[in-house]
Parts: structure tokens; sequence; C-alpha cells
């Protein structure tokens, strides 16, 4: 049967990366608090609530995915991934445009991209696993990984989310390094990349997302207008100190000085709140958590499980990374959420599908 969970199998549950996630899920309760305390009379805000509710309902999906063999999830890896596709396309033609994009359906709380990642995984290590690649191929061996990967990607930039777009296109690339390709298809791969890069700046941009990445070039072009989210935040980190303003102290974030402090910049929260030594406590566990990863992918019995948990570490490192840069003042404002951090219910079940799934290739590792 499917959902089974083998004796052998809880005996080796993971409880350290679990112990990390877990830690991690713990700070950002407490981060969120803060940055949506203001205003509030007693007791927590109603984001604070509302999240909790997503961690629960997240709980119990992690959880059933734990009692499925993920060597199950390579069979119906391509259903999974026609699925994904099916609702990208879904969201195009019915999501209404919010914040200039088609990103969201059901009023805004359900967003088919992020679950997309997790698909595009699923069906790129199942490609990987059933093509191993040759000692030195050329780009013969990108085609069909290209051509798995293309339409997710190609969805989302239609739905304007050029963010989560990018996401995709990282999480893809994560595989690149199984591909032992020969160094004039790099030198290919870099000029359609470039190619690429100009027809998105001039077709696929929209005039404030171009204005962002001039901010993020010359950030003392427009600090009251297009610019204002990146110098408040950097405000805000350079406020932090050492050891921070204290929690629910940090002048920025109780001012409401900082926008969508408890979604893309909730990293700025902390930073100003706990200071460098709480910024550096939680990037080092975010550090292990990806570290722990893997582990678990070189420790995995099986190939499959091995590069399905490489392109899940992926999906947990670009977003961090990428978030962090952002609000560092070190990347563009793209629109980027911090795992398990940043507010919201589509990032967070993504997460946790990818902690499941991570835990699920540990917890096996000795069946085999």
């Amino acid at each position: 049967m499917m959902l089974n969970i083998d004796r052998r199998s809880l005996q080796s549950f993971d409880w350290v990366f679990f112990s990390i996630a877990a830690i991690l899920v713990v700070f950002a309760f407490v981060n969120l608090t803060s940055a949506t305390n203001s205003g509030v009379e007693g007791g927590v805000s109603d984001i604070v609530r509302r999240q909790g509710m997503v961690v629960a309902l997240c709980s119990v999906v992690m959880l059933i995915i734990l009692t499925i063999d993920y060597r199950h999830f390579e069979r119906f890896a391509p259903l999974i991934y026609v699925a994904s596709l099916l609702s990208l396309v879904a969201t195009l033609i019915i999501a209404p445009e919010t914040r200039g994009a088609r990103a969201w359906l059901f009023e805004g709380r359900f967003q088919p991209s992020e679950f997309a990642k997790v698909a595009l995984v699923l069906v790129l290590a199942r490609h990987f696993h059933r093509n191993p690649p040759e000692a030195h191929a050329g780009l013969r061996q990108l085609i069909r990984p290209i051509l798995i990967a293309a339409p997710p990607v190609a969805l989302i930039v239609a739905q304007k989310d050029m963010g989560v777009a990018l996401l995709t296109l990282l999480v893809a690339i994560t595989f690149l390094p199984f591909v032992r390709i020969t160094g004039s298809a790099w030198a290919l791969i870099a000029v359609a990349g470039v190619g690429a890069m100009s027809a998105l700046w001039s077709y696929g941009l929209r005039p404030y997302q171009q204005q962002r990445i001039f901010d993020f070039l010359d950030p003392e072009r427009d600090p009251l207008s297009s610019g204002y989210q990146a110098m408040q935040s950097r405000i805000a980190i350079g406020a932090g100190g050492m050891f921070g303003r204290g929690w629910m102290e940090g002048t920025q974030t109780q001012l409401r000085f900082l926008p969508t402090q408890h979604t893309d910049f909730i990293f700025s929260v902390l930073a100003e709140e706990w200071g460098f030594v709480g910024s550096i406590m939680v990037l080092s566990l975010f550090l292990a958590m990806l570290l722990w990863g893997l582990w678990i992918a070189t420790n995995s019995k099986d190939g499959f499980g091995a590069l399905l948990a490489v392109g899940l570490v992926g999906t947990l490192f670009w977003p961090a990374a990428i978030n962090i840069a952002m609000v560092l003042g070190l990347a563009p404002v793209i629109g980027v959420p911090l795992p398990l951090f940043s507010y919201g219910g589509s990032a967070m079940l993504s997460a946790f599908i990818s902690l499941g799934l991570l835990l699920n290739i540990s917890m096996r590792r000795y069946l085999f």
C-alpha cells in the first residue's frame, strides 16, 4: 500500500532535520508577531492567527507525505507535472489581475506557481534518474530537460510573476551539475541566456519592474518612490546594530516605515530587532537545514531519491538566497518571500511539501 510507514522508517526518522526546521518556524512566528503588532490591542494579529492555521494545515500535509514511500512519486511525477501546468493555464485564463500579475486563484488564496517548482523537481529528478547523462555531453543532453522546464517558466512569465519565474528557472538549473556538458555548450547557453534576458527586458518586464532594476543599480535615484522599499529595508537592518533594538522595539517596524514587512521584507524586521547576532543565528539555521538536505541526498540509497533531494534543497535555497540579497540591497526587489518566515499560504505549503519529501527520503534510507 502507498499509505504506509514501516516501523524501521519511524526508527530512522531524521530528528535533526526536523528540529532545525521546527526551530526556524518558531523563530518565524516570533518575528511575524512583532511585524504585525502595530495597532493590535492585546493578543496577536489576525495575520498571525491565519498563519498559525496555515502551518497547522501544512503540518497535516507533511504528515500525509511521510506516509507515502517517495519512490511512488517517481511513477506519478508526469501526472503531477501536467496537473501543475493545467493549473498555471487556468490561472492565466480566470485569475484577476492583482498588483500587475495574474498569479492567484480563489480570491488570492492559492498561487499555483509555487507548486509548479516542486512538480518540476519531481519530473526532472525522474528524467535524470532514468536517463543518466553521458561523460562528456553536449547540448543534446539538455534538449529534454529544457523542454520540461520551459513550459512552467513561460507560463509564469506570462502571468507577469517574474520573481517566481526566476525561482522556477533557478530550481531547474540546480540539476545542471549532473550534466557534464562541454565548454562550447556552456558558451551557447550563455549566449542564449543573454538573448532571453534582452527579450524579457524589452517585452516581458513592466515599467515598474524595470524601475526596480534601475533602483538596484542606483539606490539613491528615487528614494521616496520606486526605491523606497529598498532604502527603508537597509535603514532597518543598519538600525539593528550588533544586538538589535529588542523584540517589538524596532522603530522602522513598529512605526510602519517598512512596507510589506510581514511578507517580502520580514528579514528586515528580524535584523532590526535581533541585530547582527540574531540574523546570523537564523542564517546559520537555514544553512544547517540546506546542508543537511544535501546530506540526505548523499545518503539516499537510490538515484531518484538523491536527485529529488538535491532539487528540493534548491526549492528552499534559491528563494532564501534571493530574498536576503533583496532586503540587503544586493539584488533587485522582485517579490520573493523568505521560506518559512514570510506570511503567505501557498509559499508556506510549498516549503512544507519540500521538507516533507526530504524527511521522507531520509527516513527510508535504510530500507533497500
